[in-house]
């Protein structure tokens, strides 16, 4: 009775691993990428001052992502709550997809117009969690599907995509409403 059992932590083990291969492998790409491609300045896909739209489509990520954790702690039933009703776990990919869908425009000016650059901290940082958020969402999309995965490795895939958008947004949003600065902390 052990033999099948025996198998499964070096399974479980190469599905991370995979993952994790997956994830950084999208997030090294899109940094490759980012460091080839000569940015264009003058490319906007939000007219010719891109900051007030970009602004906004990061705060509305970050206000689905806030979502995304509540509506996965309420589904996980670890909110003094009622348990969730049925349209919960579909709200909580409604959510999720739509938090996807308005980064990618914003990605996709900051890859042609920028690239990624490395010029100050503020910038260095914010394109590289650009290029891991997207590894990191790969990583939650294969997690999702692996029913043979630890119990702890789905709430870590989401609670990083949580915190990339919000890092995200703090370095690009944040930065803008407030003057082109960052807040003291």
């Amino acid at each position: 009775m052990t033999a099948p059992r025996a198998g499964r932590p070096a399974t479980t083990r190469w599905r991370l691993a995979g993952i994790g291969l997956l994830a950084a492998g999208v997030a090294a790409a899109l940094y490759v990428a980012g460091r080839l491609v000569q940015p264009d300045y003058t490319f906007s896909l939000f007219g010719a001052d891109p900051f007030p739209a970009k602004s906004l489509l990061a705060t509305i990520a970050l206000a689905l992502a806030g979502a995304q954790v509540l509506l996965a702690l309420w589904m996980y039933r670890q909110l003094p709550l009622p348990g969730p009703p049925r349209r919960v776990p579909l709200a909580h990919r409604l959510t999720g997809a739509a938090a996807f869908a308005v980064t990618v425009p914003v990605a996709v000016h900051c890859l042609i117009a920028y690239g990624v650059q490395l010029s100050s901290a503020r910038v260095a940082i914010h394109s590289a969690a650009g290029c891991f958020f997207y590894g990191a969402f790969a990583a939650k999309v294969l997690a999702v599907h692996s029913r043979r995965l630890p119990g702890w490795v789905l709430p870590l895939a989401g609670g990083t995509l949580a915190v990339v958008v919000g890092v995200l947004w703090y370095t690009s949003a944040l930065w803008y409403y407030n003057g082109y600065q960052l807040p003291h902390l």
